[in-house]
């Protein structure tokens, strides 16, 4: 099944926003199925078009309304796919007004200056170049204006309302319940073929980008040979051996532990009998860890 093929899916709720709810349920609803689905591991390729086009416009919106472009520029992974998206969207959804409006500013950020691009994002600096009175300069001042113009033109032209209804008249619209939806998903994701492989990317892309705490929690659960099920809290009143401290309690499939760290090593604590089930070493300098 290619791209095209993937329905737009909304929950029952969602799809319900121009009656019973609002639009910007219908518009949340596709972000929140959207968002499953990539945490789910699906790519872009495997969720419909349109879906993705309503979400990047709404993740537009949502950065413009918060900071104006030069937010949207900050958080955008990827400035060409989702420009592409975007007008894609806005055009789809009918609103011609918007997509003038992005197309003149995308021209006018892409056209400053590196100085300028910078006083943009950051703001003049301490010996910048301005004038006396503070003026910015034409073309940096010319990206504050269009920012001013896209909240004036949203009183006219609702994104929102447009991605709303745009959703619900999207042909062969999926709308299922939470059971449904999460049947659905997991459906998709069973017919991946490099299911396993994508996994594995997942949990070590997200192992690197884990907090120094966790990662102590893992390596100690490898040691003692335990599967962690979850993290549930940090305690910092903890009394360990008289002292207050720091502990993390986490769940294994061996029942429940704690991890406290002293100067050269963390421990996993069994919390009933205090034994220590698992211990490891660490370099403060580097990070590294060596099992105890």
């Amino acid at each position: 099944m290619t791209s095209n093929e993937y329905p737009v899916v909304l929950t029952v709720e969602g799809a319900a926003g121009g009656h019973s709810g609002s639009d910007a349920e219908t518009v949340d609803s596709n972000v929140a199925v959207v968002n499953t689905m990539y945490q789910e591991l699906l790519g872009a390729g495997e969720i419909a078009p349109n879906a993705l086009r309503s979400y990047f416009v709404d993740f537009y919106l949502t950065q413009s309304l918060g900071g104006g472009f030069a937010q949207y520029v900050f958080t955008a992974p990827d400035r060409e796919e989702l420009d592409a998206y975007i007008r894609e969207g806005l055009e789809s959804m009918g609103a011609a007004g918007h997509v003038d409006l992005f197309d003149r500013t995308v021209d006018a950020f892409d056209s400053l200056s590196e100085e300028e691009t910078d006083i943009y994002l950051d703001g003049v600096p301490d010996g910048g170049e301005s004038d006396e009175d503070g003026v910015l300069p034409e073309r940096v001042q010319a990206m504050e204006d269009l920012d001013a113009e896209f909240e004036s033109l949203l009183e006219t032209e609702d994104i929102v309302a447009l991605n709303a209804a745009w959703l619900r008249g999207q042909e062969g619209l999926l709308v299922l319940n939470d059971d449904e939806l999460t049947a659905h998903i997991a459906k998709r994701v069973a017919a991946l073929p490099d299911l396993e492989e994508r996994r594995a990317e997942a949990e070590e892309e997200a192992l690197e980008n884990a907090p120094e705490f966790e990662v102590i929690i893992r390596e100690l659960c490898d040691i003692a040979g335990y599967e962690l099920q979850k993290i549930t809290m940090g305690d910092p009143n903890y009394d360990h051996n008289g002292e207050t401290v720091l502990a993390w309690r986490f769940s294994t499939d061996h029942g429940d532990f704690l991890m406290i760290e002293d100067d050269d090593e963390a421990f996993m604590l069994n919390p009933d009998t205090k034994e220590i089930v698992a211990a490891v070493e660490f370099e403060e300098l580097d990070g590294d860890l060596v099992e105890a």
